[in-house]
């Protein structure tokens, strides 16, 4: 059994733990308003640019389509780009991210498909190389960046499109976190290069007007594609800073409470230590009296 000088210095000991749990959530809680409400901002805009997208996209077709639309003709060599956090203490959001990419590439590669790995965060960084090492192709630090701006969206869209250019890859794959809320942050596979053909209905969300373009539908997606690519990975970087903070505040909250519960055990521990100490001293005591 520990002794009392022990389990006080563990209650001590627990208690500063549990005002740093503290902290980090109130400072977790704070960021996440400003995140939140950066992610929903960007996202009608998102909506309305692949509306845009369906519309010129759905007149244009054949060998006058951009590449970037059209692809290489062929799907053999695979992209995963990966988005995860720079820092931990946010629960399993990294490992559910981390998780979703690795079934992504096992199934290809049972497809017979070639995989590689664009990694952006460091926290996805080691648990990919265990099983993957041979398969990074590129790590893209942004732990640096104190306030996530549409400038590391276009630096990883241009890298990933001059790549594309250069004949390395077929298709790419946007692997990131959707924010829903504190407790639920749910990893997403998107097809990001080529930009996948629009549905019929998203085609069709501007009715029957006629619309002329110019100039033509071919020279405005070539203009718009890239900034597509773009929007799409600064929408993700936006998800991942809003689940970033929602799991971290929840990880931490749940930590607290756990070290209040702790707390309380090893507080009700010490006083029975202490009244057992307490009562054997009388014993002895009484003991030495009747000695006497």
């Amino acid at each position: 059994m520990a002794s009392l000088k022990e389990l006080k210095g563990r209650i001590n000991s627990v208690k500063s733990t549990q005002k740093i749990t503290k902290a980090k959530q109130m400072v977790a809680a704070a960021k996440l308003r400003r995140a939140q409400a950066a992610a929903e901002a960007a996202r009608p805009y998102a909506e309305r640019l692949s509306g845009v997208m369906a519309s010129l996209a759905g007149k244009v077709s054949g060998d006058s389509a951009p590449r970037l639309l059209a692809g290489t003709g062929n799907d053999k060599r695979h992209l995963l780009v990966v988005v995860n956090t720079d820092k931990g203490l946010c629960g399993g959001l990294n490992s559910n991210i981390v998780k979703a990419a690795k079934i992504k590439a096992r199934a290809l590669i049972a497809e017979g498909k070639g995989v590689k790995f664009y990694l952006v965060g460091k926290k996805g960084r080691a648990p990919i190389k265990r099983d993957f090492a041979s398969s990074i192709e590129k790590h893209f630090d942004t732990s640096a960046v104190r306030n996530i701006g549409f400038e590391e969206a276009e630096a990883i869209a241009d890298d990933l499109i001059a790549r594309f250019e250069n004949g390395e890859f077929d298709v790419a794959h946007l692997i990131y976190p959707i924010f829903k809320s504190a407790l639920a942050q749910d990893p997403t596979v998107d097809q990001l290069i080529p930009v996948p053909s629009p549905a019929p209905a998203a085609a069709s969300t501007g009715g029957d007007a006629v619309v002329e373009y110019e100039p033509g539908e071919e020279e405005i997606l070539e203009e718009l594609l890239p900034r597509y690519v773009k929007t799409q990975l600064f929408g993700a970087l936006l998800e991942r800073e809003a689940s970033e903070q929602g799991a971290s505040m929840t990880a931490m909250d749940n930590a607290t409470r756990n070290a209040g519960d702790l707390i309380q055990k090893l507080t009700i521990q010490y006083n029975r230590s202490r009244q057992a100490a307490i009562t054997t001293e009388l014993i002895e005591i009484i003991a030495g009296a009747e000695a006497l």
